[in-house]
């Protein structure tokens, strides 16, 4: 037997898709998500800068000695093996660099071929939750408020 399927249900949720369509149509809207992207941008580039501001120096630091000799006899040998017994600035290095390069490429992708569908929809939601909350979250001003 199967149970009765309550017609209102679909309803509701063909209401819901098409109100959800009209605010993505939504000129006010596109320019929140493009807003939320760019912060998302500038964001990810301020922790890129906060990471290299503060890790490369202490690597450097912890690698003091190794420049040295390098200064003398630079060899890739030589860098090697200095990255290898000094694994915590390997590391901060590492950070660093793989970091640089997944932003770098993850902006490259979404210069050349568009923000991913995926993307995008996350973004939409974000705006939504943010224009939800109102003011008391902390991307309103940069996301809800109107510029001039």
């Amino acid at each position: 037997m199967t149970p009765l399927h309550d017609s209102s249900d679909d309803l509701q949720s063909h209401d819901t898709s098409d109100t959800e369509e009209a605010i993505a149509q939504d000129p006010t809207f596109q320019k929140q998500v493009q807003r939320l992207h760019r912060v998302t941008v500038y964001s990810r580039w301020l922790f890129i800068a906060l990471l290299w501001l503060i890790l490369i120096p202490l690597s450097l630091w912890g690698l003091r000695s190794e420049i040295a000799l390098w200064q003398d006899y630079f060899t890739w040998t030589a860098v090697r093996y200095a990255l290898i017994y000094n694994r915590l600035p390997a590391i901060g290095l590492g950070i660093c660099v793989g970091t640089t390069v997944a932003v770098l490429l993850w902006q490259s992708r979404n210069i050349l071929l568009g923000i991913s569908p995926a993307h995008l929809r996350y973004l939409h939601n974000q705006v939504l939750h943010i224009r939800q909350q109102g003011k008391s979250h902390p991307l309103w001003q940069w996301v809800c408020e109107p510029r001039d």
